[in-house]
């Protein structure tokens, strides 16, 4: 029962080739770069990349949108706030820098002017310092400066006009720090110009140039204002006033006229063609053309230049106002619109993204969908064919219209993909069923040969018989019972491609049997028999249903165990009852088998083959295929395990159902202790027995014309009388056609005429028939030789490789 080297090596070189075959399968799609997604990632992919791409972006841009516009309305607000309140301030200290002048120029004049202005520069002092703790975070750059440097300048201003009051303070000191202030006013111009907005910002510069007109005038006026009371302008002032005009000018002319809108240019033309613009710039014209000393500062003309200044300063304040106005109504009006935009981007965006991400989530699950439609094609492909294939294990017919019904054409990729499938599942339903077809067709065409075959081996068997009955011959006989025991293993081998083919053996009993009778048979049928020890505990007794095929079954384990295990290492059967029936012990001395090949046969005794038995006609284990299919067809367990002499030990499980009870005709000596035996043994002989030899040998039976061992079937009743006494020498031993089997093995014979019985024999110890006869043949024939022990039969066991 040992498996061959040569097919444990082949099996360990397919296991390590199918390995590295599978690793190269496995590894190839790494080695292309290919990396495999579940379709549920690949679509969320799909979904989620692009809805989060467009979600972002329409974040980024409603973040930037709100952020301009809340810099730009922190802009405007700041201009609108910060920009009368300083243009306030800017015009009182330049008014009150000219009441300074004026002041400290001619001494005895009343001061009653100044003294008002300073109240009016106070409290636009007082409106304008809350500023410098307003949030200018997004306010124009430099804005916040501006604001503090002014603050902190226009912070010493009750210093500069306590020293003017006190005379401490000269016409030059307070000028520059009254200058300076006004600078500082400037700067905030400058900074509430410059905005996030380009048009307003536009705007914004040309009041700032305005107001850098305003200044150069108001600072001309300062220097004239110190310069009347002395009639003569000095060098220095001369320089000062010169350049406030050409600067003034300059604003005027190059950098506000170019940039104002009809209505703003209205009032600048009407400006600069009134009486008093026209009386400003002559006498301006006239100061830089004659020089200092050529200039005489009348009073006439002091008054005529005070009512030209102050009316061009009014009218530059008017264009001023005007010019405000549009500037923060443009800016107003850019918040607005940008407000509007940033809400229409964001509701619009908001929706767009929405809808994107409704469309691309339905679009990924209709995609799924029919990826999934597709995918459980293949899937009931997958698990159809295997049903289908058990449908035609079984014997049913399969309609391929009705388990695969054809898909009418799609007009995109996946329709086409599923049309594909569906002929796929079609074309693989139909090739099953076809190769069922053919393979059904093949087992029965396997099963008629095998039944002619046996045909030819029951007509092989009765002309055996009949040489039997005709020939005395001792050599012939001997050759005769070795063609008998040959065609009954014949008869096996028959039975076994029967069984492959999904056929199941023709003998049949219709009454239980001893165990001990089914074992004896089984053994009659191994070549190597006499090696066979049996012992079996009690007397169960087999169901009729199972006699058969569990005869079958033994005698194709009993012929492996001899078969792979070298002569004269006995073969041990032991049965005996337990709780869930009949167990059967086998055991060899052999080399055994290796552990995975034991974990295969005993799979294989699990789940035998069916069709697929066939694609393994080159296993030299075709005989564990006809025990697995046996036992499968019983119910019983076989089991193969190492042997405790290193061969391998099979236990064969009967199972209750299978058991019988002892019928009630048979008698109660039966139920006795059942012998060990070394062979089947052997019923009374029908005709004269030799007397026991003197040694104390066992005697053999005589053969009964025409009854063949091997064919096993019921004996013929064996008439009753008093046996005829022996004369003269021994006779030769006779074989009696299935003495080694109880009645109902036993089929019917041809009834021979009436012989004379022998005296039964019953020997403690029976050997194998065929065996018995040839050693007695033997004996006689060597003038009172001793016969050879049975089993001493010193020939090689067969290969590992002819294990069947």
């Amino acid at each position: 029962m040992s498996g061959s080297n040569r097919d444990g090596r082949r099996g360990r070189n397919s296991a390590r080739a199918g390995r590295r075959r599978k690793g190269a399968t496995d590894k190839q799609p790494w080695a292309a770069g290919e990396r495999r997604l579940p379709l549920r990632t690949v679509l969320l992919v799909l979904l989620l990349v692009p809805s989060v791409a467009l979600v972002a972006l329409w974040g980024l841009a409603t973040y930037e949108l709100g952020s301009e516009y809340r810099v730009q309305d922190a802009q405007h607000d700041l201009k609108t706030t910060v920009g009368p309140r300083n243009a306030a301030l800017f015009n009182a200290l330049q008014r009150e820098r000219r009441l300074t002048q004026e002041a400290l120029a001619a001494p005895e004049a009343s001061r009653t002017a100044l003294t008002r202005q300073r109240t009016d520069t106070d409290r636009a002092l007082r409106a304008f310092e809350p500023l410098a703790s307003a949030d200018t975070s997004d306010g124009q750059q430099g804005l916040a400066a501006a604001i503090s440097r002014t603050v902190r300048v226009t912070g010493r201003l009750a210093q500069e006009r306590r020293a003017v009051d006190a005379g401490t303070a000269d016409e030059e000191r307070a000028f520059t720090y009254y200058t300076e202030a006004v600078a500082a006013g400037t700067e905030v111009f400058a900074a509430i110009s410059r905005g996030a907005n380009g048009e307003v910002t536009g705007l914004s510069q040309v009041l700032f140039d305005l107001n850098g007109a305003v200044d150069m005038i108001n600072r001309e006026d300062a220097v004239l204002a110190r310069s009347w009371p002395s009639g003569r302008l000095s060098d220095e002032d001369h320089d000062l006033v010169a350049d406030a005009v050409g600067t003034h000018e300059y604003l005027l002319e190059s950098r506000v006229a170019p940039n104002l809108d009809a209505e703003e240019s209205r009032l600048y033309t009407a400006m600069t063609k009134s009486e008093e613009w026209r009386t400003r710039v002559a006498l301006e014209e006239r100061l830089q053309a004659s020089g200092s000393e050529g200039v005489a500062l009348s009073p006439a003309r002091a008054k005529e230049w005070r009512t030209a200044a102050d009316a061009s300063i009014a009218r530059l304040e008017e264009l001023i106002v005007v010019h405000s106005q549009v500037s923060d109504a443009a800016g107003a009006a850019a918040v607005r619109q940008l407000k509007l935009y940033l809400y229409s981007v964001a509701a619009l965006g908001l929706v767009a993204v929405v809808l994107v991400v409704l469309m691309t989530w339905r679009l990924t699950r209709v995609l799924r969908r029919r990826v999934l439609a597709v995918h459980g094609q293949a899937q009931d492909l997958e698990q159809r064919l295997p049903q289908v294939v058990t449908r035609l294990e079984r014997g049913e017919d399969v309609n391929v219209d009705a388990e695969v019904p054809e898909l009418s054409p799609a007009s995109d990729e996946l329709g086409e993909l599923s049309r594909v499938l569906n002929l796929a599942s079609r074309t693989a339903v139909h090739t099953a069923v076809r190769q069922a077809e053919q393979h059904r067709g093949f087992e029965r065409l396997l099963q008629r040969i095998a039944r002619r075959t046996q045909l030819l081996i029951g007509l092989q068997l009765k002309k055996l018989d009949e040489l039997e009955r005709r020939h005395e011959d001792p050599q012939l006989l001997e050759g005769l019972f070795d063609l008998d025991h040959l065609t009954a293993r014949l008869r096996r081998y028959e039975e076994n491609l029967v069984i492959l083919a999904g056929g199941q053996p023709r003998r049949r009993w219709r009454k239980p049997v001893p165990l001990l009778d089914v074992l004896r048979a089984a053994q009659g049928e191994v070549q190597d028999y006499r090696r066979i020890e049996i012992d079996v505990e009690g007397r169960p007794w087999i169901s009729e249903r199972a006699v058969g095929p569990l005869i079958h079954i033994l005698a194709e384990l009993m012929e492996n165990a001899t078969a792979f295990s070298k002569p004269p290492a006995p073969v041990e059967i032991k049965a005996a009852p337990v709780s869930r029936g009949v167990a059967v012990e086998i055991e060899d001395r052999g080399l055994g088998m290796e552990a995975e090949q034991y974990e295969a046969v005993n799979a294989l005794m699990q789940a035998p083959p069916q069709m697929d038995v066939m694609t393994r006609a080159d296993d030299v284990r075709l005989g564990l295929y006809v025990v697995a299919r046996l036992s499968a067809g019983l119910g019983l367990q076989v089991e193969l395990r190492p042997s405790a002499f290193g061969g391998t030990r099979v236990i064969v499980l009967v199972p209750q159902d299978l058991v019988a009870e002892r019928p009630r005709s048979v008698p109660d000596a039966a139920d006795g202790p059942a012998p060990k035996d070394a062979g089947p043994s052997f019923p009374p002989p029908r005709r004269h027995a030799p007397p026991r030899p003197a040694d104390g040998s066992a005697g053999l039976p005589v053969r009964s014309r025409g009854q063949a061992m091997a064919d096993v079937a019921a004996p013929a009743p064996a008439p009753a009388g008093p046996p005829a006494p022996q004369t003269g020498p021994a006779p030769l031993p006779r074989r009696t056609r299935q003495a080694s089997l109880v009645a109902e093995l036993r089929a019917p014979a041809p009834q021979d005429p009436p012989v004379s019985q022998a005296p039964p024999s019953a020997p403690a110890r029976s050997g194998a028939t065929i065996g018995a006869f040839q050693r007695q043949s033997r004996k006689n024939r060597a003038a009172g030789a001793r016969p050879s022990a049975p089993g001493t039969d010193q020939s090689e066991p067969p290969t590992r490789e002819d294990r069947g």
